[in-house]
């Protein structure tokens, strides 16, 4: 299966989530797709403050070198992101521009932790806003930067998908690579913890490599978290 035909999954709105990575694997002979080139078919486009925008497309939307800069962190954090390496994203947002009330919610969904889902009510109740579920719903289906501010972790009461810009299909892919990439990962010599993408955890040799699936796990086993990434943020 060519990558073109993987994006046409991947982008397909109707795409059923409970057929979707059957109907993929089935094309891909049960090998597990690299969903890493997929950054480069994102446009990108960046100010001065930050990114601002990304959406299907190819290339960079920058004005001036240091918009550039962040749309290049960018695209290399997403290609880390959806090859398993990362498990946040340090690029900076620009959303000047977007409303109020969207803004709130995008900061609440910013939030949520790598690899959980919440509901559309949790968010709408944790902005204080608890019958403003559906509005929530319009405001992350506006959201100008999907995947970067991750949207696809917020679903419905009854544990379906919801819209999503990029399709069920794509949806479906973004929480099962969540669910599947380490959350943490320690060095055995050092005894620091790291989120999945940190500048240190890189450098740790494989044969130091403890993965962690809770920051109180490797609390209990000695190990402290890293003061780069702070995974106590996210515990």
């Amino acid at each position: 299966m060519d990558l073109d035909l993987t994006l046409r999954e991947f982008f397909t709105a109707a795409a059923p989530p409970r057929h979707a990575l059957a109907r993929l694997f089935r094309g891909l002979g049960g090998r597990s797709p690299r969903l890493e080139p997929l950054a480069d078919r994102f446009r990108i486009e960046a100010s001065d403050h930050g990114v601002t925008r990304l959406r299907p497309g190819r290339g960079l939307g920058a004005a001036s070198p240091r918009a550039r800069g962040h749309a290049e962190q960018a695209r290399e954090e997403l290609r880390e992101y959806l090859a398993g390496r990362r498990t946040f994203f340090r690029v900076p947002l620009d959303l000047d521009g977007v409303p109020e009330f969207q803004a709130t919610v995008l900061a609440e969904a910013a939030r949520i932790p790598f690899g959980e889902v919440v509901a559309y009510a949790t968010l709408a109740r944790r902005i204080g806003h608890p019958r403003a579920a559906r509005a929530v719903g319009n405001a992350l289906g506006r959201n100008p930067v999907p995947v970067i501010v991750p949207c696809h972790r917020v679903v419905r009461g009854d544990g379906s998908w919801g819209h999503y810009a990029f399709g069920h299909a794509m949806k479906t892919f973004l929480l099962g690579l969540e669910r599947a990439t380490p959350l943490l990962v320690g060095c055995a010599t050092s005894r620091i913890v790291c989120r999945r993408g940190c500048a240190h955890e890189r450098r740790v040799a494989e044969g130091n490599r403890v993965v962690f699936a809770s920051l109180r796990d490797a609390r209990s086993v000695g190990y402290r978290p890293c003061r780069v990434c702070r995974p106590a943020r996210v515990a």
